[in-house]
């Protein structure tokens, strides 16, 4: 039974990287739009109309890119370890936030580290397995993963 009053032997918030500011994005793209156009009515003027969709449709990715990037940025997983769980609430950029209470008894943390990919923070406890911190460097994720061993090791001490 999880109680307000018990203490907290771990907390931890995870969020990606933050992209650049709105204002410098802007920025940006207003001068890779500039660049673009510059170079596109050369080429118009010279007779090869052709390349000037192309360049406006750089100049869309590189702001479509910012954008998803910003949004990405809104996400966060946060952690709480108390002695009667763990609880782990996911927020994601878009749609509704899930929360998961894991014991902290039972809970084992895997770090797996594959030959090729990405490596991922497993939480595994009777059959649930949940992926933290998909978005931390490497060395961020396995410096996150032996503090939360360290965590679970005195919350399963306590009395």
């Amino acid at each position: 039974m999880l109680t307000r009053d018990e203490p907290i032997y771990f907390k931890a918030v995870l969020r990606p990287n933050p992209p650049l500011p709105p204002i410098v994005c802007l920025c940006l793209v207003v001068a890779v739009a500039t660049v673009n156009i510059t170079i596109a009515l050369m080429f118009v003027f010279r007779g090869a109309w052709p390349v000037m969709p192309f360049m406006g449709a750089d100049v869309l990715a590189l702001a479509w890119a910012f954008l998803v990037s910003s949004r990405a940025a809104k996400r966060r997983e946060e952690l709480e370890l108390r002695r009667s769980e763990l609880r782990v609430d996911y927020y994601p950029a878009r749609g509704q936030p899930r929360h998961v209470g894991l014991n902290p008894y039972w809970v084992r943390v895997e770090l797996d580290e594959p030959l090729w990919g990405r490596s991922a923070i497993v939480l595994a406890s009777h059959g649930k397995r949940l992926q933290i911190g998909s978005f931390l460097s490497p060395r961020d994720r396995a410096t996150f993963a032996k503090a939360l061993l360290s965590a679970l090791d005195v919350a399963r001490q306590a009395n």
